[in-house]
Formats: structure tokens, C-alpha cells, sequence
């Protein structure tokens, strides 16, 4: 999939949900709850600063018993940000994803947070991908040719 990730950006909402390093963990995760989404993105004065995940509420907050209520957001996110940029391909966004374990990737433009793309989105456009390759190969056994 030699595919631009800004190419699957234009078929998805391409708003992206942030909260600031300030929030509290419960300010955050009702946010994310609310939208139904695995991660959430910091930034603090439209830069980002780190990013906060399902996986940081059960590894850094709850295993180790810190109250959601008072702890800031700061406190437990990841703030070393692996980005990618829309020139990055759905192939090395994927080899990203798997080598580094990252579920989520910020989509950054000119120091610009521009989108954030899941590994949901990248499977979807995968099968998309088959989808409409199969296709094109049964128009083209049944004599209808490529589309």
C-alpha cells in the first residue's frame, strides 16, 4: 500500500479530539468515552505534547492506584510522540504501528497536528483495499474487464 496516509485522512472525520496536559485523568477519559475513542491527543497552546491512551489509564493510573480525580493528565500521558506525516504510507505506517506497538499515530504537517490515525482506520483501509481488488478480479474472469 503505497497509499499517502493524507489519503485515508480525507475518507475518515478528520477531527481530532484533544484535551490539555492540565486535565484531570477523569476529565479525560469521560472526553474519550464520549467520543468513543481509544486515545486522545495533548497539546497545550496548539502544541502537541504528548498523548494519553486506554492503555496509560490501566498501566498508570489504575495499577498503581492514583486517583483519576486529582491526577493530571501530564502526570501519566506518553509524551514522547512517535508523528508521522501525510506523505507517510499506509506500508510504513503499518510497519510503524507493529515494530513500535503503537495503536495511535499523530498526523503532523509543518509542526502542525493535522490528524490521528488508528490501527482500526488502517485495517479498514486494508479491506477496503481487498475488497475492491477481488472485485476487479472476478469483473476481470467474468470477461468484464478492470474497472
Amino acid at each position: 500500500m503505497t497509499n499517502p496516509i493524507s489519503t485515508l485522512l480525507r475518507l475518515k472525520d478528520s477531527k481530532v479530539h484533544s484535551i490539555t496536559s492540565e486535565s484531570t485523568v477523569l476529565e479525560a477519559v469521560h472526553e474519550m468515552n464520549r467520543v468513543h475513542i481509544g486515545s486522545i491527543v495533548v497539546v497545550d497552546d496548539e502544541k502537541l505534547v504528548g498523548i494519553f491512551t486506554e492503555r496509560d489509564v490501566l498501566q498508570r493510573v489504575v495499577a498503581v492506584s492514583k486517583s483519576p480525580e486529582t491526577t493530571k493528565v501530564a502526570d501519566v500521558m506518553s509524551s514522547e510522540v512517535e508523528t508521522i506525516t501525510p506523505k507517510t504510507t499506509v506500508d510504513e505506517t503499518m510497519l510503524i504501528m507493529t515494530k513500535r506497538r503503537h495503536r495511535h499515530l499523530p498526523v503532523m504537517k509543518d509542526d502542525k497536528l493535522v490528524g490521528l490515525v488508528s490501527i482500526g482506520d488502517i485495517t479498514r483501509w486494508i479491506s477496503r483495499a481487498n475488497e475492491d481488488e477481488a472485485q476487479n478480479l472476478r469483473s476481470y474472469i467474468t470477461g468484464g474487464g478492470y474497472q
